[in-house]
């Protein structure tokens, strides 16, 4: 069971994602370790929550994309570890939430995945760690366009969907992540949503997004697999992925279902950088 977690959970009690989002709450907090930061006392006292924020790593559980838990974890200046979307979770598992405020036999599949998610992740926590410490050198390739700088990566191991994303290809497994362009289009960003681990994508599958105040956009995997790993780092700074979105802002790590048969529909850097190229004067011109 999930442990030594503060848990904030949306307040939006008006909807089936916000009632979603206290159970799961609840249920994580049956466990003694783990304490539950109610948000709307926090808005009104907040000296004990920030003990306890301060004490623990803080899991925060929004319900719908208006993310009102994130923006009051924001307001208090505290540091996110880990974060759930309700909806992206219900969407991504094909789960259609009743309109009311019931728990009924959808949404309890819902919660069941969701603490089995989290059990999963942090079973798995220690081995992709190691994992991440494999050394991925970038050689790049510039192109400059006004006062921006877009770098590529040209290394034989890297490939790239025409969505802008990239896939380092390191034995069986793959680190995937978005290219300066994307970056540099949506400006400042400041949310990331990670895919779950154990997920199953399928090649131009969605495999988390990226939010900025321009634009939510979803990350498109180049390749097809299991996701093993992802940047946890992301989900406390995404800024990093403005930062550089190679070596600190990679998304996730996926084990390869049929690389053979992904890469066809995949690019080399020689054609992405002219794609790339096109894409700034047009978006520039």
């Amino acid at each position: 069971m999930v442990e030594n977690y503060a848990v904030l959970p949306c307040n939006g009690l008006d909807k089936s994602a916000g009632v979603i989002s206290g159970e799961i709450a609840i249920k994580l907090c049956e466990n003694e370790k783990n304490e539950i930061i109610c948000p709307v006392f926090y808005r009104v006292t907040d000296a004990k929550y920030n003990k306890i924020a301060g004490e623990h790593p803080l899991l925060v559980i929004d319900g719908c994309p208006t993310r009102c838990a994130s923006k009051l974890a924001a307001e208090k200046n505290l540091k996110i570890s880990q974060k759930i979307l309700i909806t992206e979770e219900a969407k991504n598992h094909h789960i259609e939430l009743n309109s009311g405020l019931r728990i009924l036999e959808n949404e309890k599949s819902l919660i069941e995945i969701i603490l089995n998610g989290l059990n999963k992740a942090e079973a798995q926590h220690a081995q992709s760690s190691d994992e991440n410490t494999i050394q991925f050198d970038f050689d790049y390739e510039t192109f400059q366009n006004g006062k921006f700088n877009f770098r590529v990566p040209k290394n034989p191991q890297v490939y790239y969907n025409e969505n802008d994303c990239w896939a380092w290809v390191f034995g069986n497994r793959a680190r995937i992540g978005v290219t300066d362009f994307v970056q540099q289009n949506l400006s400042d960003i400041l949310y990331f949503t990670p895919p779950e681990i154990g997920a199953e994508i399928d090649q131009f599958g969605e495999v988390g997004d990226i939010e900025s105040s321009k634009a939510l956009v979803a990350l498109i995997s180049p390749v097809s697999g299991e996701v093993v790993a992802i940047n946890e780092s992301l989900v406390q700074k995404p800024e990093m992925i403005n930062e550089n979105p190679y070596e600190l802002g990679w998304v996730a790590e996926i084990e390869l279902a049929d690389f053979e048969s992904d890469k066809e529909l995949l690019i080399g850097f020689d054609k992405y950088f002219e794609l790339m190229k096109k894409k700034v004067e047009n978006t520039n011109g």
